[in-house]
């Protein structure tokens, strides 16, 4: 495939976590190489799964593509722009369009929540839309997952697969 189909570029990723020692005075000492030099492309249209054993750095090496953690070194490239010089409002904007999705439900999903407030907390938080807007913009997502529309206040488990 051609590089202009690339959605996704990461080049070098690392994210050392700094080891110190000290109370007063802190000095490093050493680093944790929790993600070390990942490199992949993620064409448009594709999807990419990390795989691993638990404490392998997946949720790092995620939040590190997301900027969530800033990267020791490398460069992530999304849609053309390379979020890793991104400032912090230019990264809030972008994050709208970026989103790691876990394979545990149970960690991902708050139970307490209903998905009208699941689906809608990025809504509000990207200030995307609020009160009758929100709702049929939450209506309108589940219709496109082929979900009832009418499903809006339920709750997690009450879906089932």
């Amino acid at each position: 495939m051609s590089d202009d189909q690339v959605l996704v570029r990461v080049e070098g990723l690392k994210k050392h976590f700094p080891i110190t020692r000290g109370i007063v005075i802190q000095r490093q000492v050493g680093a944790v190489r929790a993600v070390d030099g990942v490199t992949f492309d993620v064409y448009r249209g594709e999807t990419l799964g990390l795989v691993g054993e638990s404490g392998c750095g997946k949720t790092t090496a995620g939040r590190t593509i997301l900027q969530l953690y800033r990267p020791t070194a490398g460069r992530v490239i999304f849609d053309g722009t390379d979020l890793t010089v991104l400032k912090r409002e230019e990264l809030r904007r972008m994050r709208r369009r970026l989103q790691m999705i876990f394979q545990d439900p149970y960690a991902s999903l708050n139970s307490r929540w209903t998905i009208a407030r699941i689906i809608g907390e990025s809504l509000r938080v990207h200030r995307l839309a609020s009160g009758t807007e929100q709702v049929e913009r939450i209506q309108e997502l589940l219709r496109l997952v082929r979900l009832n529309p009418r499903f809006i206040n339920r709750y997690p488990h009450e879906f089932s697969g």
